[in-house]
């Protein structure tokens, strides 16, 4: 059963968080998958991993690749582990539905979308249920991260 770890973003955004989160997994060994709603959002995550430091390399490739089993990061809007990912990435209450196969599902979410919080209140509660195993990780304002349950 995977370990679940909530991400409240507050502070720093997805923008600054991500690529930090995605260095911690690259460097504990672990490939990923990170879910997006759509080929926008697949875009904006692409150039971000690609640009988000001068002197930094976050290897990547979306669903489109030729070689998308090769890929540390695989970027997909499709619910597919194609590079035989360990660890999940779900943005903003988007959805999985087979959790078997990962170690570990970063589930991050923007504290400034009521919308999205609510679901995330939601998922929180319904993955409580299933006997996940799950912690609760706060954006403190520096951009580190508090771990409140």
């Amino acid at each position: 059963m995977p370990d679940i770890r909530f991400y409240h973003l507050e502070n720093e955004g997805l923008e600054g968080a991500l690529p930090k989160l995605m260095e911690r997994v690259i460097s504990a060994g672990l490939r990923a998958v990170v879910k997006v709603k759509d080929t926008d959002q697949s875009a904006l995550i692409d150039e971000l991993l690609w640009s988000y430091k001068p002197d930094a390399f976050l290897p990547h490739d979306t669903e489109d690749s030729p070689q998308v089993s090769l890929q540390p990061i695989l970027i997909t809007t499709q619910q597919h582990r194609l590079n035989e990912a360990e660890c999940l990435i779900l943005l903003d209450a988007d959805n999985w539905d087979d959790f078997d196969p990962f170690k570990r599902i970063l589930y991050m979410f923007d504290g400034k979308n009521e919308e999205v919080v609510t679901a995330a209140r939601l998922d929180w509660k319904a993955f409580k249920e299933k006997g996940f195993e799950m912690s609760y990780w706060q954006q403190m304002p520096g951009g580190g991260w508090d771990q409140k349950a």
